[in-house]
Protein backbone atom coordinates (compact mmCIF):
# COMPACT_ATOMS: atom_id res chain seq x y z
CA UNK A 1 0.00 0.00 0.00
CA UNK A 2 2.85 2.55 1.16
CA UNK A 3 4.73 1.84 -2.40
CA UNK A 4 1.54 2.44 -4.80
CA UNK A 5 1.07 5.54 -2.71
CA UNK A 6 4.51 6.62 -2.66
CA UNK A 7 4.77 5.58 -6.27
CA UNK A 8 2.10 7.37 -7.00
CA UNK A 9 3.68 10.79 -5.52
CA UNK A 10 6.73 10.16 -7.59
CA UNK A 11 4.81 9.88 -10.61
CA UNK A 12 2.69 12.87 -10.34
CA UNK A 13 6.67 15.15 -9.71
CA UNK A 14 7.60 13.91 -13.22
CA UNK A 15 4.25 14.54 -14.90
CA UNK A 16 4.37 17.82 -13.21
CA UNK A 17 7.34 19.00 -14.73
CA UNK A 18 6.27 16.93 -17.91
CA UNK A 19 3.32 19.50 -17.94
CA UNK A 20 5.46 22.75 -16.75
CA UNK A 21 4.04 23.13 -13.37
CA UNK A 22 5.61 26.12 -11.44
CA UNK A 23 8.55 24.86 -9.50
CA UNK A 24 6.62 26.21 -6.24
CA UNK A 25 3.50 24.10 -6.95
CA UNK A 26 5.28 20.82 -8.34
CA UNK A 27 5.44 19.32 -4.07
CA UNK A 28 2.13 20.54 -3.95
CA UNK A 29 0.56 18.53 -6.61
CA UNK A 30 2.63 15.59 -5.75
CA UNK A 31 0.67 15.94 -2.68
CA UNK A 32 -2.72 15.86 -4.52
CA UNK A 33 -1.62 12.74 -6.44
CA UNK A 34 -0.44 11.05 -2.94
CA UNK A 35 -3.88 12.14 -1.57
CA UNK A 36 -5.82 10.46 -4.34
CA UNK A 37 -3.84 7.28 -4.19
CA UNK A 38 -4.04 7.00 -0.32
CA UNK A 39 -7.86 7.55 -0.36
CA UNK A 40 -8.39 4.81 -3.58
CA UNK A 41 -5.83 2.52 -1.45
CA UNK A 42 -8.20 3.26 1.70
CA UNK A 43 -11.60 2.47 0.40
CA UNK A 44 -10.48 -0.85 -1.95
CA UNK A 45 -9.00 -1.79 1.94
CA UNK A 46 -12.82 -1.03 3.50
CA UNK A 47 -14.13 -3.20 1.08
CA UNK A 48 -16.00 -0.41 -1.61
CA UNK A 49 -15.55 -1.44 -5.30
CA UNK A 50 -12.90 -0.18 -7.31
CA UNK A 51 -15.12 2.09 -9.00
CA UNK A 52 -16.35 3.66 -5.74
CA UNK A 53 -12.91 3.78 -4.86
CA UNK A 54 -11.98 5.87 -7.76
CA UNK A 55 -14.91 8.43 -7.52
CA UNK A 56 -13.77 8.76 -3.81
CA UNK A 57 -10.31 9.56 -4.60
CA UNK A 58 -10.98 12.07 -7.55
CA UNK A 59 -13.47 13.72 -5.18
CA UNK A 60 -10.75 14.16 -2.82
CA UNK A 61 -8.00 15.73 -5.13
CA UNK A 62 -10.87 17.42 -7.17
CA UNK A 63 -11.52 19.02 -3.71
CA UNK A 64 -7.45 19.60 -2.56
CA UNK A 65 -7.16 21.43 -6.12
CA UNK A 66 -9.75 23.78 -5.50
CA UNK A 67 -8.20 24.54 -2.07
CA UNK A 68 -5.01 24.91 -3.58
CA UNK A 69 -5.53 26.65 -6.13
CA UNK A 70 -7.24 29.39 -3.81
CA UNK A 71 -4.58 29.16 -1.54
CA UNK A 72 -1.56 29.14 -3.77
CA UNK A 73 -3.39 31.85 -6.58
CA UNK A 74 -2.98 29.04 -9.24
CA UNK A 75 -5.77 27.30 -11.37
CA UNK A 76 -7.39 24.64 -10.84
CA UNK A 77 -6.23 22.41 -13.70
CA UNK A 78 -2.49 23.25 -12.51
CA UNK A 79 -2.76 20.53 -9.64
CA UNK A 80 -6.08 18.20 -10.97
CA UNK A 81 -4.56 17.06 -14.18
CA UNK A 82 -1.00 15.64 -12.80
CA UNK A 83 -2.95 14.36 -10.03
CA UNK A 84 -5.19 12.32 -11.62
CA UNK A 85 -2.77 10.44 -13.88
CA UNK A 86 -1.86 7.80 -10.94
CA UNK A 87 -5.72 6.95 -10.75
CA UNK A 88 -5.90 6.78 -14.94
CA UNK A 89 -7.37 3.17 -16.05
CA UNK A 90 -4.34 2.98 -18.17
CA UNK A 91 -3.69 -0.70 -17.82
CA UNK A 92 -7.56 -0.90 -18.88
CA UNK A 93 -6.93 1.00 -22.01
CA UNK A 94 -4.17 -1.23 -23.09
CA UNK A 95 -6.12 -4.42 -22.56
CA UNK A 96 -8.78 -3.71 -24.26
CA UNK A 97 -6.71 -2.82 -27.30
CA UNK A 98 -4.94 -5.68 -26.76
CA UNK A 99 -7.73 -7.67 -26.92
CA UNK A 100 -9.07 -6.17 -30.03
CA UNK A 101 -5.98 -7.17 -31.56
CA UNK A 102 -6.38 -10.43 -30.86
CA UNK A 103 -9.49 -10.79 -31.68
CA UNK A 104 -11.04 -11.60 -28.67
CA UNK A 105 -14.28 -9.68 -28.71
CA UNK A 106 -16.19 -10.50 -25.54
CA UNK A 107 -12.72 -9.64 -23.14
CA UNK A 108 -12.48 -6.05 -25.35
CA UNK A 109 -16.20 -5.13 -24.69
CA UNK A 110 -15.90 -6.18 -20.78
CA UNK A 111 -12.33 -4.38 -20.23
CA UNK A 112 -13.95 -1.29 -22.56
CA UNK A 113 -16.69 -1.08 -20.47
CA UNK A 114 -14.85 -1.01 -17.03
CA UNK A 115 -12.10 0.92 -18.18
CA UNK A 116 -14.78 3.96 -19.41
CA UNK A 117 -16.67 3.62 -16.73
CA UNK A 118 -13.65 4.35 -14.30
CA UNK A 119 -13.04 6.95 -16.63
CA UNK A 120 -16.35 8.58 -16.41
CA UNK A 121 -16.86 8.14 -12.61
CA UNK A 122 -13.33 9.91 -12.47
CA UNK A 123 -15.41 12.83 -14.70
CA UNK A 124 -18.08 12.77 -12.75
CA UNK A 125 -16.12 13.46 -9.19
CA UNK A 126 -14.32 16.49 -10.61
CA UNK A 127 -17.91 17.50 -11.71
CA UNK A 128 -19.34 17.32 -8.26
CA UNK A 129 -16.61 19.23 -6.73
CA UNK A 130 -16.10 21.88 -9.17
CA UNK A 131 -20.33 22.51 -9.17
CA UNK A 132 -19.59 22.93 -5.57
CA UNK A 133 -16.96 24.87 -5.35
CA UNK A 134 -19.14 27.31 -8.08
CA UNK A 135 -21.84 27.10 -5.87
CA UNK A 136 -20.11 28.15 -2.40
CA UNK A 137 -18.19 30.87 -3.97
CA UNK A 138 -20.71 31.87 -6.21
CA UNK A 139 -23.22 32.36 -3.02
CA UNK A 140 -20.04 33.95 -1.04
CA UNK A 141 -19.64 36.42 -3.62
CA UNK A 142 -23.15 37.60 -3.27
CA UNK A 143 -23.82 38.06 0.00
CA UNK A 144 -20.30 40.40 0.15
CA UNK A 145 -21.79 42.32 -3.02
CA UNK A 146 -25.11 43.00 -0.85
CA UNK A 147 -22.87 43.89 2.33
CA UNK A 148 -21.20 46.48 0.35
CA UNK A 149 -24.42 48.26 -1.16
Amino acid sequence: MFLKIFSALFATIFIAILFQVRKENVLITAIGGGLGSLVNECMLALGCSAFVAVFIASIAIAFYSEIMARVRKATVPTFLISALFPLVPGAGMYYTMLYIVHNDLDAALSTGINTLSTAALMALGILFVSTLSRILFRTKNLSNHKNIV
